[in-house]
């Protein structure tokens, strides 16, 4: 039986960001009606179409893991980093605290495992610790592609603006995309909108690292999809995994 390779997406960010909110708007294509709280980590899945247009497009699985952003459970976050083959960092933009936050979170994603770095700019070996995050030590250092999203734009107006004009953001840091939305509104992502389009271009480059790169990242693993499941592209399972 023809198979569908797949792919898995590591959504983090603090609690109430609106990390679910959003998983389910690109999953679904809809609004969530009622959120919840996530506890541990939850999965929703999305089919992709691979270089849509092009002679090599292929469908492909999008696993988005939203993982839960209580402090308590920090330690125990780690089984759901492995493995992790893109990242999607979530910020409230009424939130700067919440924006400041991504660092540790990117900094807990890099470093589950705690292996020591060699920096290229020392020739030492370095741990980063969740509460001490080097950008310079961490560009380049991973392949592991990164998409920022500011969530809840409705709200935000003036402090949005001041976001806009800041320096040094954190993706500004990591040299990668960020999206402003408000989940809320299944506009932000429309077919054709400039979000959407950065959106799949994430996709493709999540994709394109994982299962057409020379050198495939040693956090993937091989299993797949029947494509049997090509009559739900957008699947209505979720799956809970208690801490």
């Amino acid at each position: 039986m023809a198979t569908i390779d797949k792919v898995r997406v590591i959504v983090v960010g603090d609690s109430g960001v609106g990390k679910t909110s959003l998983v389910h708007l690109i999953a679904h294509n809809e609004p969530i009606k009622s959120p919840s709280w996530t506890v541990g980590c939850s999965v929703e899945v999305k089919l992709h179409e691979f270089k849509e247009g092009t002679p090599v497009q292929k469908p492909y699985f999008i696993e988005l893991w939203d993982v839960g952003g209580s402090s308590q459970h920090r330690n125990a976050r780690s089984v759901f980093y492995t493995p992790t083959h893109g990242i999607i960092l979530i910020h409230d933009l009424t939130n700067r605290k919440s924006q400041e936050n991504l660092q540790k979170w990117l900094s807990e994603i890099l470093n589950r495992e705690e292996k020591p770095t060699l920096s290229t700019s020392t020739g030492k070996y370095y741990s980063i610790t969740v509460d001490d995050f080097d950008t310079e030590n961490f560009v380049g250092s991973t392949q592991i592609p990164i998409l920022v999203i500011g969530t809840k734009l409705d709200l935000a107006e003036e402090k949005f603006r001041t976001y806009q004009q800041m320096s040094n953001t954190i993706a500004q840091q990591c040299g990668t995309e960020e999206l402003f939305l408000d989940c809320r509104q299944t506009r932000y992502l429309g077919a054709g909108s400039t979000n959407a389009v950065k959106l799949s271009r994430f996709f493709d480059k999540v994709i394109e690292r994982r299962h057409c790169a020379r050198d495939a990242s040693p956090f993937g693993d091989r299993r797949k999809f029947p494509t049997t499941y090509l009559g739900t592209a957008n699947m209505q399972n979720r799956y809970y995994h208690r801490d």
